[in-house]
């Protein structure tokens, strides 16, 4: 009878431990699409990439914390965004909704992205103070810099949704 109890929570950690390492390896890249069009980024495709470093305040730990990683613009160019000059007219309507693994939200305005138009810039950081990004916030951040406090900041991202508002 004892046994019979120890077999039971064995077979439920091993099925946690599965599904949980399941939910770390889909965790490791990133859905970025624009309608019908989509792509998958992994980490590794990210490191390659340009990338920009920026430093922000963090308010919550009154400390600053300098980011690395490939402009948003960048990613949503691999969708069919409109970029440069092209963000005019119908363009302005376009959005974001970018969505973090907890299915935290955060929507920006597709013009916000676009350095032409918005001084601030829109990361999609692999890195912190140099280092990859931990768990609680990798291993994609968004990181927007204009932002007062970090509310727009997803952490844990997993998707990146190009809409356009009707």
């Amino acid at each position: 009878m004892w046994r019979m109890h120890l077999q039971i929570p064995a077979r439920f950690l091993f099925l946690v431990c599965l599904f949980a390492g399941i939910a770390l390896q889909a965790q490791t890249s990133l859905k970025i699409q624009n309608g019908s069009q989509q792509t998958t980024v992994s980490i590794d495709a990210l490191k390659p990439l340009p990338h920009k470093t920026v430093t922000v305040h963090n308010p919550h730990t009154n400390a600053d914390e300098t980011y690395s990683g490939v402009p948003l613009i960048e990613l949503l160019k691999q969708v069919g965004a409109p970029t440069g000059h092209d963000v005019h007219g119908k363009a302005l309507s376009e959005y974001i909704i970018a969505t973090g693994s907890d299915n935290y939200k955060a929507v920006l305005a597709l013009a916000e992205a676009e350095p032409d138009l918005h001084p601030g810039d829109i990361l999609v950081a692999d890195t912190m103070n140099g280092n990859p990004l931990d768990a609680k916030s990798g291993p994609f951040k968004l990181v927007v810099t204009e932002d007062k406090r970090p509310a727009r900041s997803v952490h844990n991202l997993v998707s990146i949704e190009l809409k356009t508002a009707e």
